[in-house]
């Protein structure tokens, strides 16, 4: 068995082998998932594997890798959209402070404050990364080869996809911003403070789509971007919340711009991202 297993890994195969006996223990410690019979197993058997099966039936070990595949994939989509959220706005500060906005007095002002970052991170961000953890096992996960042993959670078409994406959320509110700046720092700053939420919530949306899944498959995410984006109205539109995040109501011209810039986001993500991973097996 212990021949077996190693031709195999030889041939660059990812090899599971299943026993119940103490002479299966050195092929279980030798293969790279070891599986042991929970009901029939030895003591020394289960203390060898990786896996042990409670019900020692087969399908089950084909049930906890399809659970496995599902929790690897929402790691990695947890680790994408908040990655590339917290770089956009770390772009957004450092380019900001090297390019020394002015408002009309000569002042130079920043795109966002102290209390609005930390909105951001703690209510916006954390409820849909949250909520991301829970997505359901995609169809056609198990026809996927098994990643490569050793193979980081962020692969390089993920780093790229998370450099790309922060690059652009950060040009796109650095514009705005510049663009309602003669409007008033205040407004300006509303404006940039906002576009930051709306487009980390259509960031989570790109990183399902990546992964085929629909909008409606997650109640759970459904609800957080909901909540989160109504959150935001509040911080917008309630007299109390202006003063605290030093906020101001905005117009409709405002908003038809976000979502101009917004839909120019999602199209020139999704279309670089999708030539770049062209024939590649990972997201």
């Amino acid at each position: 068995k212990i021949r077996i297993v190693r031709a195999l890994r030889k041939l660059g195969e990812v090899v599971a082998m299943s026993g119940d006996g103490v002479n299966d223990a050195p092929a279980l410690k030798e293969a790279d998932i070891g599986i042991a019979m929970g009901i029939t197993g030895t003591d020394v058997t289960k203390e060898t594997a990786e896996m042990v099966l409670l019900d020692d039936r087969y399908t089950s070990i084909v049930k906890a890798v399809e659970q496995g595949r599902a929790i690897y994939e929402n790691i990695g989509k947890f680790v994408n959209y908040l990655l590339s959220s917290n770089l956009a706005e770390v772009l957004i500060l450092f380019t900001a402070m090297m390019i020394g906005f002015r408002d009309a007095s000569g002042a130079v002002v920043m795109p966002l404050l102290a209390t609005q970052i930390l909105w951001i991170n703690l209510i916006t961000d954390g409820l849909p990364a949250i909520a991301l953890g829970v997505d359901p096992v995609r169809k056609g996960i198990m026809e996927m080869p098994p990643r490569k042993p050793g193979e980081p959670v962020i692969t390089k078409v993920m780093g790229f996809n998370i450099l790309l994406i922060a690059v652009l959320i950060a040009a796109a509110v650095l514009f705005l911003f510049h663009q309602f700046l003669d409007e008033g720092e205040t407004v300006a700053r509303t404006v940039a403070f906002t576009a930051i939420v709306v487009f980390e919530m259509v960031r989570v949306t790109m990183i399902r789509t990546q992964y085929r899944l629909s909008v409606f498959s997650n109640l759970y995410l459904l609800g957080a971007i909901l909540f989160s984006l109504l959150l935001q109205v509040g911080v917008v539109y309630l007299p109390i919340m202006n003063t605290i995040f030093k906020t101001a109501p905005l117009g409709t011209h405002h908003w038809i711009y976000m979502g101009i810039v917004t839909a120019a986001i999602f199209i020139i993500g999704m279309t670089t991202s999708n030539i770049f991973s062209k024939g590649k097996s990972d997201v």
